[in-house]
This record gives structure tokens, sequence and C-alpha cells, in this order.
């Protein structure tokens, strides 16, 4: 088991934090705060991973990679359109523990090669899905982060995001016997996170809703109750 899904796995909140620049309709999300500053803020907080957008469409940059990276012990993800295997080894150098392999952009041949590559250099493939047809291609599920991508990336994500999608496409997740499915993106409050994690994912990727946060270590600290075990009352004894 991959350094990456050990953490979500054994955390009590099992929260990828997202760091990018701006949403897809390009408002801005870091409002002049460094990526180091909000990787050490959510690491304080009790995220489980970090997520680094490098892609540009959403204003990122490998400098803010390698900025996390260099700043935080927790394990980091690099999300980008991960397409050629010297990305990879980019990736290596700049200590990064997991990597974004979109399945509706990749062949099958061209996924299985990366995650195979992927997993030979010690990093965890986190492939995105959206349909059944793209879960059934994952190679090696039982290595990789199965992630369902609540937001439409043929719109660059700029929609609000469906849950209910997340909701569907469990059981064919579990059904490839992954450790760690994740849903992704589109999740905006503690409440729909919890609930997310009642029905059976292992982890959440949240971006945007933490970015805008008064404060991260409120949201955090909002669903760490929502977790929390019912106490009993001793009644029935």
């Amino acid at each position: 088991m991959t350094r990456f899904v050990q953490a979500i796995l054994a955390a009590d909140i099992p929260v990828i934090a997202e760091i990018k620049p701006r949403t897809g309709d390009g408002d801005d999300l870091l409002a002049g705060r460094a990526p180091a500053e909000l990787a050490a803020m959510y690491a304080e907080a009790g995220a489980a991973c970090l997520s680094v957008v490098t892609g540009p469409w959403f204003g990122g940059r490998l400098d803010m990679l390698r900025a996390v990276t260099f700043h935080t012990d927790l394990p980091v993800l690099q999300k980008d359109f991960i397409t050629r295997e010297s990305q990879l080894v980019t990736a290596a150098e700049l200590g990064v523990a997991a990597v974004l392999m979109t399945a509706r952009l990749l062949t099958t041949g061209s996924l299985r090669r990366l995650a195979e590559r992927a997993l030979s250099v010690g990093i965890t493939p986190f492939v995105e899905v959206a349909t059944e047809a793209e879960i059934a291609a994952v190679p090696h599920p039982q290595h990789c982060v199965i992630a369902v991508n609540n937001k439409d990336i043929q719109q660059r994500e700029r929609n609000s995001g469906d849950l209910d999608r997340s909701t569907r496409l469990l059981p064919a997740v579990l059904a490839t016997e992954t450790a760690c499915p994740v849903s992704a993106s589109g999740i905006d409050t503690p409440a729909q996170a919890a609930h997310l994690l009642a029905t059976g994912y292992a982890g959440l990727l949240v971006g945007t809703a933490l970015l805008r946060a008064p404060s991260p270590r409120d949201w955090f600290d909002s669903l760490a109750q929502l977790l929390a075990p019912t106490p009993t009352n001793g009644m029935g004894r």
C-alpha cells in the first residue's frame, strides 16, 4: 500500500485539501496567500493529504508544487493532465506522492502504461473517472486511488457538481476492490462530506470550498464533529 493511500485510510479526517489559484471561471482563490502558507494551514487543520493544481487552466504552476512539497511532510497529489512518462519523472523529482490520471483523456493502453510507470517509481495513480466504463478500464485498481469526479472536465469544471454521481458510481468503484475510493470536487459543506464518507468513500478531495472558507480549521472541525461517534446515554442497560 502506497504512502498516499495509507495516509487517507489512517486519517481521522480523510480529506485531500486542494491548493489552486483560481476556479474554472477565473475567480481568484488564493487571495494573496502563498501555497506554502495554505499547506501549513491545511496540515494544522487536520488534512490527510494535499493536492496542488499545476494545470494552467486553473492558474497552476510547477513552482507552486515545489514550494508545497518542500514545506510539508503530508503526501502531495499533483493535479495536471498527465499524458507522458516524462511528467512522472518530474513529479518524482519534486517529491510527489500521487499524480492525477484522467481516464477520459487517455486510451486504455496509455492509462495502463502510465499507471504502471508511476507505481514503479512509488507514485500512486489517482485515476479520475466519471462513468462505469472508465471505472472498468482502471488498471491495477487495488494499487490505485479511483476518484469519481463530480464535475464535468469538458466544461472545465465550471458546473456546480453532481454529488449524486458519486452515489451512483460507488458500487462500481467498490467492485474493483480498490482500497481507496475517493469522491472529488463539488463538495461544499461538511454535511455533504460526512454523507459521502458514510456511504462508503474512503476519502474526499475538497478544493474551492476550503479555499473560500473564512476558516479552513472551522470547516475541518465541523466535519470532525459530524464524524464523531454518537455517545450513548446508558439507557436500556
